[in-house]
C-alpha cells in the first residue's frame, strides 16, 4: 500500500485493535520451560483453540498458577503433562474445569517404565569390551547395579591403559573398544578412574536434608507424609515422590539386612542374534512400544530375541500394544482392565505405572476420549525458545510477553 512502516509496527497496531475483540479462552494447555536448564523455570499458558500463547508466568509454582486460574473462571478444559503441580493447581485454582493428560507424555512415562524393567538385564552398551558378566544387574537392587557399573567402569579404565602399554595410539585403542578417542585420551592422563562430578545439592532435592531425615528415620518416623510434611517446614521444595524415592532406598536396604538369605535372580544382556550385540534398555523399550507393522526387518529380527529370551518383555509388550489401542480406538472402557492387569504382573516399574495411571484417571480417560492434548504448547514453548536465543538470553518476562503474546492483558 506504499505505507512507509516497518512489519513490526503494522503488527503491534493490529494486536492493539484486537485487544478489545479477544474472546476469554476456554481450553487452555498449561506447561513449564527453562529460563536456565535444570535451574530456573516458568510458565506457558496456550489458548488451543486459537493457538496463540495466553500469559508467560516467571516461575513454576502451584500458588502462581493457582492465582491465574482464579482470575480466568471461564476455563473449562486444561490440558497439561504428567507433573503433579500443575494437576494440583487445576484442581485449587479451576475446580469446574476438565483435566486432560497430554497423551505423549503418558505414552513416553510407559517407555520409562519398560527401558527400567529392561535393565534388569544389564547396561548393554553393544560393545564387545567387557563379559557378559560385567554388563548385568541385580534385580531389585539399585545399589548393586550402581556398584555393578562402578566396577565395570574400573575394568575398562584397566583395559585402556594395558592397550595403551603396549604401545597403541588413542584412536587404535577407540577402534578396539568402541570409545570415543576423547575420552580414552582424557582416562589416560589419570591413575585411577575420575570420580564423577556430583551437583550442588539444593531444597528441591531431599537428600539436602539427608542428616534431619535420618535422624527422624532412627527416632521412629517412618512415613513419608509425615517426614514430608517436617522438611516442608524447613523449606523443602520438591515434590513427595521425590522423597519417596529416598525412603524407598531405606526400606529396601533394611529389609536386605533383616533378610540375607534373599537372592535375586541375575538376568543375562538379550543379544541380537545377527550382531552379538547385547540390546540395549533404550532401544527394547522403544521397540516394545511400537506395532509390528511399523517395525523394519532388524528391529523385528531385535523384538524376536527379545520376546524369546526375556518373559518380562513378553508380557510389557502385550500391555504396550493393548495401551496403544486403547489410545488411537479413543475409547476409555478398556483401561480399568488394563491397569488391572498390570499390575498382576509383578514388573514393579510397570506396576508403578499403572498405579500412577489409576491415580490420574480422570484426566487419562480425558486424554483417551479428547481431542485435546499439549502438543500446541510444546511448540509454543520452543518458538519462546528460538526467540530467547535470538535475544542472546537476556531477555526479560516483560519482554517476552510483549513478543510472544498477542495483546497484553491487563490482569
Amino acid at each position: 500500500m506504499g505505507l512507509g512502516v516497518s512489519d513490526d509496527t503494522v503488527l503491534r497496531q493490529l494486536k492493539r485493535c484486537a485487544q478489545g475483540t479477544t474472546e476469554a479462552p476456554t481450553i487452555i494447555g498449561i506447561d513449564d520451560w527453562s529460563w536456565r536448564k535444570s535451574q530456573t523455570y516458568g510458565t506457558i499458558i496456550v489458548d488451543l483453540e486459537r493457538r496463540v500463547v495466553i500469559d508467560i508466568l516467571e516461575d513454576r509454582d502451584v500458588v502462581t498458577c493457582t492465582n491465574w486460574l482464579k482470575r480466568h473462571p471461564e476455563v473449562e478444559v486444561i490440558s497439561r503433562d504428567r507433573c503433579g503441580l500443575y494437576a494440583k493447581a487445576a484442581r485449587q485454582g479451576a475446580p469446574q474445569a476438565k483435566q486432560v493428560a497430554d497423551r505423549f507424555h503418558i505414552v513416553q512415562n510407559l517407555r520409562q517404565a519398560i527401558e527400567e524393567q529392561m535393565n534388569l538385564h544389564g547396561r548393554a552398551t553393544g560393545r564387545a569390551l567387557l563379559s557378559d558378566a560385567d554388563n548385568i544387574t541385580a534385580a531389585g537392587s539399585l545399589l548393586k547395579s550402581r556398584l555393578a557399573h562402578r566396577t565395570s567402569r574400573e575394568e575398562i579404565f584397566t583395559t585402556i591403559h594395558a592397550l595403551r602399554n603396549q604401545g597403541l595410539s588413542c584412536s587404535e585403542i577407540g577402534r578396539r573398544t568402541g570409545f570415543p578417542r576423547r575420552s580414552i585420551a582424557k582416562w589416560l592422563q589419570f591413575e585411577t578412574p575420575p570420580d564423577r562430578r556430583r551437583a550442588a545439592l539444593k531444597p528441591s532435592s531431599p537428600w539436602y536434608f539427608e542428616e534431619f531425615l535420618s535422624q527422624s528415620w532412627k527416632e521412629g518416623i517412618r512415613t513419608g507424609s509425615a517426614l514430608f510434611s517436617l522438611i516442608q517446614e524447613r523449606g523443602y521444595e520438591g515434590s513427595q515422590s521425590h522423597l519417596q524415592r529416598l525412603l524407598a532406598g531405606w526400606r529396601r536396604a533394611e529389609q536386605q539386612a533383616s533378610d540375607p538369605k534373599v537372592e535375586h535372580k541375575i538376568l543375562e544382556p538379550v543379544r541380537d542374534p545377527e550382531t552379538g550385540h547385547a540390546i540395549s534398555p533404550v532401544i527394547a523399550a522403544a521397540l516394545c512400544i511400537k506395532p509390528r507393522g511399523k517395525l523394519t526387518s532388524d528391529q523385528a529380527r531385535k523384538v524376536d530375541a527379545l520376546k524369546t529370551r526375556s518373559p518380562a518383555f513378553v508380557s510389557m509388550r502385550s500391555l504396550a500394544m493393548r495401551f496403544n489401542g486403547i489410545l488411537r480406538g479413543r475409547v476409555a472402557d478398556p483401561l480399568p482392565a488394563w491397569i488391572d492387569d498390570a499390575i498382576e504382573t509383578d514388573l514393579a516399574p510397570i506396576v508403578r505405572f499403572a498405579r500412577t495411571v489409576n491415580r490420574d484417571y480422570e484426566a487419562v480417560k480425558n486424554a483417551i476420549e479428547m481431542p485435546w492434548s499439549n502438543g500446541q504448547a510444546e511448540g509454543q514453548i520452543n518458538r519462546l525458545k528460538t526467540l530467547k536465543r535470538a535475544m542472546y538470553g537476556r531477555a526479560g518476562p516483560e519482554l517476552l510477553r510483549a513478543r510472544m503474546l498477542p495483546f497484553h492483558h491487563t490482569d
